[in-house]
């Protein structure tokens, strides 16, 4: 039989969105790689200091590319991430990146399991450990978590405050002097512009999805006069991009009208302390 996810638009059969990853997804190229993440992680935090660790992204999707792809990781700690903690999350990013040949580059979020358990992150947080990342450590969360649905609640909790990402992604693409930190900046905005276009008709269109072609493909069914743009901020996402009329289209025209338009259709994300 065929993949049913195009069907039923990563929904389950009771309509909530299903949890996209598994461990049984992973590519086997990328399997050495889990397997060393899982080894460093529990010799670096310990049963102590780790609740449960989580894989999300490409790899556990089944859709990373050897050379291309990045590791990203998501650790839920039993209580907040302490400076100590962020020193030793970017001393396992950076054995992990040296040591594994197939990724490009390596990222750990840190956060306290109370956080992502917490009202204030239901469904954002909460959410993406639910739906969004794959169990790799300890208890899973997702166990005290609600299923979701792709309803307006979803998409203003996770992407209703693009505008607060605004003034900070000019102010790096203005002091941005290398094509490396052009093609960071550029991959990162791309992408982000990306889910907030998805998720901004996300509940029209009724279902979910990460993958950064068919999210904007999809988006563009409801704003055609913004699919071209949407489809180079896809195309960036993917690729990198250091041309400079790329991220000026990104930061001060696509995104500045979506951060608009998102809060007019779902009003802003409930603010953070």
């Amino acid at each position: 039989m065929g993949d049913t996810r195009v069907a039923d638009r990563g929904l389950a059969e009771d309509g909530t969105i299903r949890r996209e990853g598994s461990l049984s997804r992973v590519p086997a190229a990328f399997a050495p790689v889990v397997e060393a993440a899982r080894s460093r992680i529990t010799e670096a935090f310990g049963a102590t200091r780790l609740h449960s660790a989580y894989l999300y992204g490409s790899i556990p999707r089944g859709t990373a590319i050897p050379g291309v792809s990045d590791l990203d990781l998501l650790l839920a700690l039993r209580d907040g991430p302490t400076e100590a903690d962020r020193a030793t999350a970017r001393s396992v990013e950076a054995a992990l990146d040296a040591a594994c040949g197939p990724v490009d580059g390596v990222g750990i979020l840190l956060f306290g399991a109370d956080t992502l358990l917490s009202e204030l992150e239901r469904h954002d947080m909460g959410f993406f450990v639910a739906c969004l990342c794959t169990p790799l450590l300890g208890d899973d969360l997702a166990t005290q978590l609600p299923r979701y649905r792709p309803t307006p609640l979803l998409a203003r909790e996770t992407n209703g405050d693009l505008c607060l990402s605004l003034p900070r992604w000019r102010s790096r693409a203005a002091g941005a002097t290398t094509d490396a930190e052009r093609r960071n900046l550029s991959r990162g905005v791309a992408r982000r512009i990306v889910r907030s276009g998805f998720t901004l008709v996300m509940p029209r269109w009724g279902g979910w999805t990460s993958d950064i072609e068919e999210s904007a493909e999809i988006f563009g069914r409801y704003y055609p006069e913004r699919i071209e743009q949407m489809r180079v901020a896809a195309a960036t996402g993917r690729t990198p991009s250091t041309d400079p009329a790329v991220l000026t289209m990104l930061i001060d025209d696509l995104a500045p009208w979506l951060a608009a338009e998102y809060i007019a259709v779902h009003s802003e994300k409930a603010p953070r302390p």
